[in-house]
């Protein structure tokens, strides 16, 4: 795996408003709003009441094994090559993804079409706000694209299983980082890992901070042959997976299982309390 530039990952707004200028563009809205009440708007709801002109609001689940016990998990590779077809992406297609909060959903979201092979992919940095706050405009409008053709060409190295994650504890070339906040750290975490919440590396959870302040924010240490990042569901991982490939070590995977997997599986843990 190759280390990345910023252009590959993130667009800004008025890029953004450039980039529709000029012709066919699929834009995605992944926000998942987390531990809400019953009463309260789901993400959904939030896309139905303003959004991107011609965005597609997109369940995690459409990307997601139906028949995994745990949630998020990479489908196989034909699986997810229609999956992506059936939301109306196809290989030539240019995607952009955003999320209204927590920027993860979104790079959760790019992390898995580059596993799947598709390079024409961007996260726009600082998800709706920053579209909003760029004088973008917004529509109501429950839009869905036509469904399309994809061809998968699976880069393997994204993404690490139970099994690899076994393997990489043996290794002392391999770390691991926790990418949730240190108190759930210290509750319970895969043995040996450090601890570097995505948030480090984020500006009010919708935008990544500049290339210079990752780079010395970053606690990855980039003498080891491998990183794997993990999270609770493989999501927050891949804002600590991107980071790594753009200032700092690019051999870098995300546990796609994470904590819900390890410790549904009954796997080792160690506690700091």
């Amino acid at each position: 795996m190759d280390a990345i530039l910023r252009h590959e990952v993130l667009i800004e707004a008025d890029q953004l408003k450039s980039k529709m200028a000029q012709g066919s563009l699929r834009i995605f809205d992944a926000t998942v709003l987390m531990n809400q009440a019953e009463a309260e708007p789901t993400a959904q709801d939030n896309y139905q009441q303003g959004h991107i002109p011609g965005a597609v609001f997109l369940d995690h689940s459409q990307l997601s094994d139906p028949n995994s016990q745990y949630q998020l998990t990479v489908p196989g590779e034909a699986e997810l090559a229609e999956a992506i077809g059936a939301i109306g992406i196809g290989n030539d297609d240019d995607v952009v993804v955003y999320s209204t909060g927590m920027i993860a959903w979104a790079t959760r979201i790019w992390w898995l079409l580059r596993h799947a092979g598709h390079q024409n992919v961007w996260v726009l940095n600082g998800g709706l706000k920053a579209w909003q706050d760029r004088g973008g405009e917004m529509e109501t409008e429950n839009n869905q694209y036509e469904k399309s053709q994809f061809s998968a060409d699976l880069q393997s190295d994204y993404f690490v299983n139970k099994e690899g994650m076994q393997q990489a504890l043996t290794e002392t070339s391999v770390q691991t980082v926790h990418s949730l906040p240190q108190p759930i750290f210290d509750q319970a975490h895969i043995p040996s890992s450090v601890c570097q919440p995505c948030t480090d590396f984020l500006q009010d959870g919708v935008s990544l901070l500049p290339d210079e302040e990752l780079k010395q924010r970053l606690v990855a240490n980039n003498e080891v042959g491998k990183t794997i990042t993990y999270c609770g569901g493989g999501v927050a991982a891949t804002v600590n997976a991107i980071v790594c490939r753009l200032v700092g070590n690019p051999d870098v995977s995300v546990y796609d299982g994470s904590m819900s997997e390890w410790v549904g599986e009954g796997l080792p843990v160690e506690s700091n309390s």
